[in-house]
């Protein structure tokens, strides 16, 4: 895609703004949202989306008062460390994903907002985190129920979460 301002280079940067309720996109090349002031503040020389990645990737849990467990140094399967791995944005294997998962949480919370996914599961494939969501929020309505003493709707909830958990377990 040509950037929308110059006409020239390509459009590496990306924006969506929404101002009073518009909503309006740029794409546009690095040197025209420097002219345009369409940088992140705090990242050095102008925009970078590799500084922004790096920033995110370079959460040290220690720094934020956590313990984590003693973390491998780099991955058994492809050798890949995790300073390597915030500089390149990309893990080497799958097998990353459990070298580093202490580390990764925090990020995904930082960078999610949360660890868990919350958003929309398609309905062909989705039936069993349904349940499973559908299941928790009867488990904190029981709670509730418990808490304020009423049983018999309590009791008709924990039926229900059993059946719930057995479609679960059957599949």
């Amino acid at each position: 895609m040509i950037c929308q301002e110059c006409g020239k280079k390509q459009a590496t940067l990306h924006f969506t703004k929404i101002l009073n309720g518009e909503k309006t996109e740029f794409h546009i090349c690095e040197s025209c949202a420097r002219d345009k002031g369409e940088l992140i503040p705090g990242t050095p020389n102008g925009f970078s989306i590799h500084n922004l990645l790096s920033g995110l990737l370079d959460f040290d849990p220690a720094s934020q008062g956590l313990t984590p467990k003693a973390q491998p140094s780099r991955c058994e399967n492809c050798g890949l460390t995790y300073s390597q791995f915030s500089k390149v944005g990309r893990f080497g294997c799958s097998s990353c994903y459990k070298y580093f998962d202490e580390k990764l949480d925090p990020l995904f919370k930082r960078v999610h907002g949360s660890t868990v996914h919350t958003g929309k599961v398609p309905k062909r494939s989705g039936g069993l985190i349904k349940h499973k969501r559908e299941i928790e929020c009867l488990k904190k309505e029981l709670l509730n129920r418990i808490e304020n003493e009423e049983f018999e709707q309590a009791a008709e909830l924990r039926d229900e979460i059993r059946n719930l958990e057995k479609k679960v377990l059957e599949g």
